[in-house]
């Protein structure tokens, strides 16, 4: 593949706005965050552009990557059948916080993730309701993985089960995630909003440019249209 055409394969017209301003041409832009969310860290993308004579900061991309996670679209609504939830803990400026996740288990589509001081069944409750409001839950079942959950989806009306076997898949997507993340952090420095915007973007990008094999190589976002 010709660079030419690399650059314009990564090129989204949708962002075009959260792009005003910027000396840097979009197609490179684009071409950097998706670097960046694919695994390399910052200082490696900055190299990999300076490869191609684009000369940047690594905060300049930075910037690129929290402006363009300002600009993505939530997940696709959904009628999942089956729907996996759990949380992993990230350090922020030394302190713990917590990501809530959830994965439609058929297409592999995260449906939400949210950051929480805390964890417990009172967060939990208030990420499934985040849930409820986004997607058709009328008939899903949750996979859980104690007690907690079960407690929070009974507030809620919500059908759920324990279950440690079908579960593999968001512990794949944490591992992935905490890989991610170890490349370019030890801890999140910065604020939880920080946190939530690099979440954001990172959702997106696994939802609607990272292809599944499961899914004969379709992304979570193309098995719903």
């Amino acid at each position: 593949m010709q660079l030419a055409d690399l650059l314009s394969e990564c090129y989204a017209t949708d962002f075009d706005e959260a792009w005003e301003r910027e000396r840097t041409a979009t197609p490179v832009r684009v071409f950097a965050v998706r670097l960046h969310a694919t695994g390399c860290s910052l200082r490696e993308t900055q190299a990999i552009l300076r490869l191609i004579g684009v000369e940047r900061s690594h905060q300049a991309i930075w910037n690129w990557v929290h402006r363009l996670a300002d600009s993505v679209s939530d997940p696709p609504t959904a009628e999942p059948p089956r729907v996996a939830v759990d949380e992993t803990a990230v350090r922020i400026n030394g302190d713990w916080s917590w990501v809530y996740v959830a994965i439609d288990l058929d297409s592999r589509l995260v449906l939400d993730a949210a950051v929480f001081g805390r964890r417990g069944t009172d967060p939990a409750a208030a990420f499934l309701h985040r849930l409820t409001e986004k997607h058709d839950l009328s008939d899903t079942v949750f996979l859980v993985d104690g007690y907690g959950y079960l407690t929070a989806l009974s507030r809620l009306g919500l059908s759920g089960q324990l279950d440690y076997g079908d579960r593999n898949l968001i512990e794949k997507w944490f591992h992935t995630f905490k890989m991610r993340v170890d490349r370019f952090h030890t801890s999140w420095v910065g604020s939880r909003a920080s946190v939530r915007e690099w979440l954001e973007q990172f959702v997106h990008y696994y939802n609607t440019q990272r292809p599944h094999q499961s899914l004969n190589g379709q992304t979570s976002a193309e098995m719903l249209n």
